[in-house]
């Protein structure tokens, strides 16, 4: 034991700074602490990075379709044949590739349900397969809170957070004392001895993917510190959540935009209620006129809770080609309502809306997937490579 707690500490070496000293001291003891936690974050999040691909080979036989050589079932169309199986349609997702299923939102003896959908044939493909979906569940609910709840929420918390920190000691202790050190801590020197292979991985590896593990963790920490979660919203150019709370309670008029739309949904409701309803097809002709764009579009219909229609596009003209969501609305007639664009949304609010994609990946869609796959494989190596570096000296003391 006297030698476990000696292997924690050392004494200062000589020119060394004492920023370096204790960055030294505060990654190795954060390190051992957070560690295995880490290293479960990352896997999870590997595993997790390629959900939507998994998902849709394990449904492949329903998602990926022959592209016909006649027209395909317009949404009316559709709608008109699920009316006529006692299905009441809800919501269609229209993918940007051809030799891909519709997804199906219908109501059906007052149950919800979704189903592929063949739009060349008509024929309803059945519902997505639950195993991938519930392996994924329990991925999602180890990398949240290891599936301990809200006590396991907040360990994964903490060590996240011990993570920020030690990534940041760990690029101050990487930082070369002189410019010809550079190469050194740039490259790993595989012809030398395990130690010393390990070392440079740990050291060179944890360089190479600072920045983006760095940014992984604060969007992870989002979801679950309130105060990381206005730190950023405040950092950004919004309002913290505790200043909205009050605007709310005081009746601002930051807040009249959202009652008055409030106000005139109520009033569609009832003075639209014996009005007929637009069709589909003429929804998604005008909302092609206000984002005119190819791109994979979701469209919402009329219901209780919402009287417009409400058309989604994912807009990827942009440098990057990241997925931004733009949204469109209608009335019950087809009279235009409302029109958000994701690039007019003030940068608080774009970055709340991307908040997920950005954590995951899958902002622009299989490129950033097979990055952050990696990265997060990189990121399960080090908390391995560091309790070797640590291990070795242990036992040299020994």
């Amino acid at each position: 034991m006297k030698l476990f707690f000696k292997s924690l500490y050392r004494k200062r070496r000589k020119n060394e700074s004492i920023t370096k000293y204790w960055m030294w001291l505060i990654h190795l003891w954060l390190g051992l602490l957070s560690s295995l936690i880490v290293f479960v974050m990352c896997l999870t999040g590997c595993l997790y990075a390629f959900k939507n691909q998994i998902i849709d080979f394990s449904n492949r036989d329903k998602v990926y379709i022959n592209a016909g050589s006649g027209g395909m079932k317009t949404p009316d169309q559709i709608q008109t044949g699920l009316l006529k199986q006692n299905k009441e349609l809800t919501s269609l997702l229209i993918p940007d590739d051809k030799g891909r299923s519709y997804v199906v939102g219908y109501r059906e003896n007052n149950l919800d349900k979704s189903t592929y959908y063949n739009q060349y044939t008509g024929e309803i493909l059945g519902q997505a397969d639950v195993g991938a979906n519930r392996f994924f569940e329990i991925v999602l609910d180890l990398h949240r809170n290891l599936m301990m709840g809200n006590a396991g929420r907040q360990v994964v918390g903490a060590s996240v957070l011990m993570f920020c920190v030690l990534l940041i000691s760990g690029f101050i202790l990487w930082l070369p004392k002189k410019l010809k050190f550079l190469k050194q801590g740039l490259t790993v020197m595989f012809k030398a001895k395990f130690q010393r292979v390990n070392y440079d991985l740990h050291n060179t590896l944890g360089f190479y993917t600072f920045l983006m593990l760095f940014f992984i963790a604060v969007t992870g920490l989002y979801v679950t510190y309130p105060w990381v979660k206005n730190a950023l919203i405040v950092g950004l150019g919004g309002s913290s959540i505790d200043q909205v709370s009050k605007e709310k309670e005081a009746g601002d008029d930051a807040f009249g935009g959202l009652l008055e739309d409030m106000l005139q949904k109520q009033d569609e409701k009832k003075n639209l209620k014996d009005a007929a309803s637009a069709s589909i097809n003429n929804i998604l002709q005008l909302a092609d006129k206000h984002l005119p764009y190819v791109g994979v579009t979701s469209i919402e219909l009329p219901n209780k809770d919402n009287p417009r229609y409400v058309v989604i596009k994912t807009n990827r003209q942009n440098l990057l080609g990241m997925m931004l969501p733009d949204e469109v609305t209608f009335d019950k007639t087809g009279i235009f309502k409302t029109k958000e664009l994701f690039s007019d949304k003030p940068l608080n609010k774009q970055f709340t809306s991307l908040a997920k994609p950005l954590h995951t990946g899958e902002i622009m869609g299989l490129p950033s997937i097979i990055l952050y796959f990696i990265v997060s494989l990189i990121g399960c190596s080090l908390p391995v490579t560091g309790f070797l570096i640590w291990w070795h000296r242990f036992r040299k003391m020994k």
